[in-house]
């Protein structure tokens, strides 16, 4: 295994094998892999900010075996923050947070290709920072089919004067964050993103399903509304994907490219690579940066939708 070293910040980082080939259409080595966080550290780190993260980790690319590490392993530097979340079943698991450049390099080169933070931030991990519904296409669909169901989302939302943001998973389907950035319990967020859901699947029986069974899934999208409870995480944004040849961002969008994506049937037009990302970033900026300070609070009742 090769080794050498980088300096990142105050920071020098052991680094290792990095002309591996992580993504082989390009290809994609270890070290752009690296140099991609790096570079998008900016935009990312003031979302992942106390956040408890999983690595999930692919070193030997999409196509190899992967594995979600959860508890920060025993090499994890001492100047890696983490904080201890308690395990259902007794004890508790120290979860990493990236709350700087050299933990987010620390973290790639261990190829952790996908973070995924929770929804809350430490230490109130009781208490969501915003809801998601995350769109995922059925056999039979596609994003394109996720970008039309998102504007039902939005516009079911705006009911309820709740702002939503778009993002591209990154993969197949499209995630839609509502922030709240106040007090609320995932017992709420939880119930009030379910009922959204069930509303759309009874209205738009023949392009919605909001059950769980993947049998009821084809020629429907299923929107996801079981993501906003205090033990799952969610591809975080910025976040590169290892689901395809290719390295894909898990990308802020903006309505109008959804619509035009939907009215050209182009859905290239929703998948960024690190280059396009990093461009569009210097570009438009964090289009996602609402998402950390908009403050909302969800109604007390949703009568008027029903």
């Amino acid at each position: 295994m090769a080794e050498s070293a980088i300096t990142v910040g105050v920071r020098k980082i052991v680094v290792s094998n990095l002309d591996k080939v992580l993504y082989p259409d390009g290809p994609f080595t270890k070290a752009q892999v690296i140099d991609y966080y790096v570079r998008v550290s900016a935009f990312l780190l003031p979302h992942f900010k106390n956040r408890p993260v999983t690595l999930v980790r692919y070193p030997d690319g999409p196509f190899g075996k992967s594995f979600y590490e959860k508890n920060a392993p025993k090499f994890t530097p001492d100047w890696v923050a983490t904080f201890p979340v308690p395990r259902s079943e007794g004890g508790v698991i120290q979860y990493i947070l990236i709350n700087d450049l050299a933990t987010l390099a620390w973290a790639a080169n261990l190829a952790a290709l996908e973070l995924h933070p929770f929804l809350h931030c430490a230490p109130k991990i009781d208490r969501p920072t915003h809801v998601v519904f995350d769109l995922d296409p059925g056999e039979g669909t596609n994003i394109l089919t996720c970008a039309e169901v998102a504007f039902l989302v939005r516009d079911l939302l705006a009911k309820l004067r709740l702002e939503c943001f778009p993002k591209v998973s990154g993969s197949k389907g499209i995630q839609i964050y509502a922030p709240l950035n106040s007090p609320v319990t995932y017992e709420r967020t939880n119930g009030f993103a379910h009922t959204i859901a069930d509303l759309l699947a009874r209205d738009h029986s023949t392009s919605i399903v909001s059950q769980m069974a993947k049998m009821l899934r084809r020629n429907k999208v299923f929107i996801d509304w079981s993501q906003n409870t205090q033990s799952k995480t969610t591809v975080g944004v910025y976040s590169l994907r290892a689901k395809r040849e290719r390295p894909f961002v898990s990308m802020p969008v903006k309505w109008e490219e959804l619509k035009k994506a939907i009215r050209t049937s182009d859905s290239d037009k929703l998948f960024f690579e690190p280059e396009e990302a990093l461009a569009r970033l210097k570009k438009q900026g964090d289009l996602f940066a609402a998402v950390l300070k908009l403050k909302q609070r969800l109604p007390r009742e949703y009568s008027q939708i029903t």
